[in-house]
C-alpha cells in the first residue's frame, strides 16, 4: 500500500486533481481506496507547519469517517501531532524513549501511507535528541548511529513530500529568508553585517515570546532548560532596550525564582553543581542587569553568601577555602569521597554573588571570594600527581585538599558519571573569577595563573600543535582554548601587553583583535559569518526546537560528520556566507561588539554601555572603553532622526562631555560635529541622550568634561 502511496504522490496530475485518467496505469479498487486520500495526505505531510499539517489529518479523518473507512493509525497519529504542537505540552516530551532506542513507536503498518508523516517525525525527534545529549553528539560512533538513522528516515518523507522544505532543511538544504535587510551604500560593512544579525535574532526571540511563552513564565522546554535561553538574548537584552524581551525575561525569572524547588534560595534535588546552580543562576543574573536596584535580588544574593559560608564551604586539611562537595542542594552536602571536589564549575553557584561584588563592591562577598580563589591559585601552582606547574586542576578534593579528585589522573576527577569536570570543563569560569577577584582587591597574585596557563598554550602553538601525552603540561595547553576572554579582559583592564602574543595567536577573537590592532575588517567578516547563519533556516531556531537550551544549536548539523558524512554543501548564495556551525559561535559577537565587553557576561563581565533603543535598523561598535572616557562607532539605517539615552555602566563618578561627529570621507581632523553636551555620572545616574541623523556613519566620544578629572 505505501508503494501505491508513493507512486500516486510522484502522479502530480492526480495530485493537483486531474482526472483518474491522467494516470499511467489504471488502479485497483484496494488503489483507488488508497488514491481517494492521496491528495490530503501528501497536503499534511508538504505542510511546513505542524498546524497546518493537523489541520489536513483532521480533515484526512473527517474524510475517512465519512466513507466509512478506517485508516489504521490515523486517530493515533493526529493526537500526536496535536500534542507535538500543543502549547501546554512540554517540547520535549517524547526524549526518554526515543533517547532509549532512537524510535517511537506510531503503531501503524509498514505499509500505511500514512507511514512517511511518521518518519518526519521520528527524524525529527532523533535528531533534536543527539543535539542535546552529551552521551551522543560528542562522540563520532554514536552520532553517525543516530544522525544515519535520523537522516534515512528524513530522506523517506522527502521522497513523499518533495514540496516540504523544513524536510529538505534538514538534509542540507537551507530554508530561504522571508526578507532581506537592504543597506545604503556608504553603510560601513561592519554596520550592516551587525544590523542584520540583531534584526533576525531578535526576530527569532520574538518568535519564542509569542508563540512558546506560557502564562506560567516558561518556554516548554522545562525550567532547567528554558533558563539558558537567556545566553543567547544578551545581544538584545543587554545591549540595547527591547521592552518586550525586557518583559518575557523578567517574567520567567521572576516565576522560575518562586517555584518550590527553590524556596529556600537554591535547588532542592541533589545533583551536580553544573545543573543545581543554573536555575538560580540564570534567572538572578539577568535581572540583577536588567533592574540591579530591586531589593529582592539582594536578599537572594545574600542568601547564596549565607549557603556558601554556613554549608557549603568549608577549611580542608590545609587550611584553605573550598567548596566540600560537587554534590549539594540547599540543605544538603554529599561528601561521598567520590563527589567531594570542588571545581571550576562552583562559581556558577556564586554567579549572581559574583556580579553583585563586581558592581558594588560588598566586603562580605570579597572576603568569601578572595580566600577561596587564594586556594584555586595554591592548587595551579602544585605539581602532585603529575600535574604541570602552572596549571588549574579542574578539582581540588576534599577534605585533603589535594588535586583532583578519587580518579587515578589528576585530570580526570572522576566525581560524576560523565566528563564534564575533566580537563578543562569550565575553566573559563574560574579563570575569569579569578580576574574579578584581581581587578577588586588589586592582588596580581590572582593573575598568576592565567598567565601560566597562557604561557602553557601559547608553547603547544609555537610547537606546531602536536599531540602530546595526557596530563602533560603541552597537552594542557592543547586543551586550553577558552582563556580568550579571560586574557582579552585582564589585558583591557591593566593594560598589560605580555599575553597579546596569544591573543594575536587565536583566531576565534575578531572582536578582541579590533580592539588590540583595529582591525575592523575581521569583525565585519565575522558578523557577516554571523548573519549568513541567522539569515537561513528560521524554522531550524523557532518552531523546530524541542530543548530550549538548544536554540541555536541547528547549524551544527551541516558540519561534516553530523547529519551528512561529508557536510551540507558549500554552494550556491545561501551558504557563501558561512553557513555552518561557526556562524553561530559568533552570536557573542553581536554582544561584545555593541557594549564593549572582550569577553561573554556570565563572569566579569565588562559591558560598558547600553543603547536604551530597540536594536532595529541600528549598529553600535564599540572602540574604547575604559573607567573615564569611551568611544564608539554608530549607524541609524532608518529614515529620521533617532533620539535615545545611552547609558555608561563603567565610567567613574564625575562629569563627562560627550562629542558626536560624522566619520564619513572627511580626515580625522577635520571631521564635521553634529553634537555636543555634558552629563554627569553619580549613583544611579549615569546616561546621556543622543540624536542620530539617519544614514550618516558618526563616532561617540566621552572624556572627562574638565582636566582635573
Amino acid at each position: 500500500m505505501r508503494r501505491v502511496f508513493l507512486r500516486c504522490v510522484a502522479a502530480l496530475a492526480f495530485a493537483v486533481g486531474a482526472p483518474c485518467g491522467a494516470l499511467a496505469a489504471p488502479l485497483t479498487t484496494t488503489d483507488r481506496e488508497t488514491a481517494r486520500y492521496t491528495p490530503i495526505i501528501a497536503a499534511a505531510g508538504n505542510a511546513e507547519s505542524d498546524a497546518v499539517r493537523l489541520a489536513h489529518l483532521r480533515s484526512l479523518a473527517a474524510q475517512c469517517a465519512t466513507d466509512g473507512v478506517t485508516l489504521t493509525g490515523l486517530d493515533a497519529l493526529i493526537a500526536f501531532v496535536a500534542r507535538w504542537d500543543s502549547p501546554a505540552e512540554k517540547l520535549n516530551f517524547f526524549k526518554r524513549p526515543v533517547f532509549d532506542k532512537l524510535d517511537y513507536d506510531f503503531a501503524l503498518g509498514a505499509d500505511s501511507p500514512l507511514q512517511p508523516i511518521a518518519d518526519f517525525y521520528r527524524a525529527r525527534m532523533i535528531t533534536w535528541v543527539t543535539l542535546e545529549y552529551s552521551e551522543i553528539y560528542p562522540y563520532p560512533e554514536k552520532r553517525a548511529v543516530a544522525l544515519g538513522r535520523a537522516r534515512r528516515l528524513f530522506e523517506s518523507a522527502r521522497a513523499a513530500f518533495p514540496q516540504n522544505r523544513v524536510i529538505a532543511m534538514y538534509l542540507g538544504e537551507p530554508f530561504p529568508p522571508e526578507r532581506t535587510f537592504a543597506a545604503p551604500p556608504a553603510a560601513p560593512a561592519w554596520a550592516a553585517a551587525q544590523r542584520e544579525g540583531l534584526e533576525r535574532l531578535t526576530d527569532i526571540l520574538e518568535w519564542w515570546i509569542d508563540h512558546r511563552q506560557r502564562p506560567a513564565g516558561d518556554y516548554g522546554g522545562g525550567w532547567g532548560d528554558d533558563c539558558e535561553m537567556w545566553r543567547h538574548a544578551v545581544p538584545v537584552l543587554l545591549g540595547f532596550e527591547h521592552p518586550r524581551v525586557n518583559a518575557a525575561q523578567t517574567l520567567f525569572s521572576t516565576r522560575l525564582l518562586a517555584q518550590p524547588h527553590l524556596a529556600g534560595g537554591y535547588h532542592n534535588v541533589l545533583t551536580d553543581v553544573e545543573h543545581t546552580a543554573e536555575d538560580v543562576a540564570d534567572a538572578l543574573t539577568p535581572m540583577m542587569f536588567l533592574a540591579p536596584e530591586k531589593p529582592a535580588w539582594a536578599q537572594r544574593v545574600n542568601r547564596l553568601v549565607e549557603l556558601a559560608e554556613t554549608r557549603w564551604m568549608g577549611r580542608n586539611a590545609r587550611d584553605q577555602l573550598q567548596f566540600k562537595s560537587t554534590f549539594f542542594t540547599v540543605d544538603q552536602v554529599d561528601l561521598a569521597p567520590a563527589r567531594a571536589c570542588d571545581t571550576v564549575y562552583h562559581p556558577r553557584a556564586l554567579q549572581p554573588a559574583l556580579l553583585a561584588w563586581q558592581r558594588t563592591g560588598d566586603p562580605r562577598i570579597g572576603r568569601l571570594v578572595t580566600d577561596w580563589m587564594r586556594t584555586w591559585v595554591d592548587a595551579a601552582a602544585r605539581t602532585e600527581r603529575g600535574k604541570p606547574a602552572g596549571i588549574l586542576p579542574t578539582a581540588i578534593h576534599w577534605p585533603d585538599g589535594a588535586v583532583g579528585g578519587v580518579g587515578a589522573e589528576w585530570w580526570r576527577p572522576e566525581n560524576d558519571v560523565t566528563p564534564l569536570y575533566d580537563f578543562p570543563s569550565a575553566m573559563g569560569q574560574l579563570l575569569n573569577t579569578l580576574v574579578l577577584t584581581a581587578h577588586q582587591t588589586g592582588d596580581d597574585s590572582f593573575h598568576v595563573p592565567l598567565r601560566t596557563m597562557a604561557a602553557a598554550r601559547l608553547d603547544w602553538i609555537k610547537a606546531g600543535r602536536p599531540a602530546a601525552p595526557a596530563g602533560s603540561r603541552l597537552w594542557c595547553g592543547a586543551q586550553l582554548a577558552q582563556l580568550g576572554g579571560a586574557i582579552a579582559k585582564y589585558r583591557l583592564l591593566t593594560g598589560r601587553t605580555d599575553l597579546d602574543a596569544l591573543l594575536r595567536a587565536e583566531t576565534g577573537e575578531p572582536y578582541v583583535r579590533f580592539r588590540l590592532d583595529g582591525d575592523v575588517a575581521g569583525v565585519s567578516r565575522a558578523l557577516a559569518e554571523l548573519a549568513g547563519a541567522l539569515r537561513v533556516n528560521f524554522p531550524a531556531y523557532t518552531q523546530e526546537v524541542r530543548f530550549t537550551d538548544r536554540v541555536l544549536r541547528f547549524p551544527v548539523l551541516y558540519e561534516p560528520g553530523w547529519m551528512l558524512p561529508e557536510g551540507a554543501p558549500q554552494r550556491g548564495p545561501l551558504l557563501q556566507a558561512g553557513l555552518v556551525a561557526r556562524g553561530l559561535n559568533n552570536i557573542l559577537l553581536l554582544y561584545q561588539t555593541a557594549t564593549g565587553d572582550p569577553g561573554d557576561p556570565l563572569y566579569f563581565p565588562l559591558n560598558a554601555v547600553r543603547w536604551c533603543t530597540p536594536p532595529r535598523e541600528i549598529a553600535a561598535l564599540v572602540t574604547a572603553a575604559g573607567e573615564v572616557s569611551f568611544s564608539a562607532q554608530l549607524y541609524h539605517f532608518g529614515a529620521g532622526e533617532r533620539a535615545f539615552d545611552v547609558e555608561f555602566l563603567r565610567l567613574k563618578p564625575g562629569a563627562y562631555r560627550y562629542t558626536l561627529r560624522s566619520v564619513a570621507d572627511v580626515v580625522a581632523a577635520n571631521r564635521p560635529m553634529i553634537a555636543t553636551g555634558e552629563f554627569t555620572v553619580s549613583g544611579d545616574t549615569r546616561r546621556c541622550t543622543l540624536v542620530l541623523p539617519s544614514r550618516v556613519a558618526c563616532e561617540l566620544l566621552v572624556a572627562p568634561a574638565r582636566a582635573d578629572f
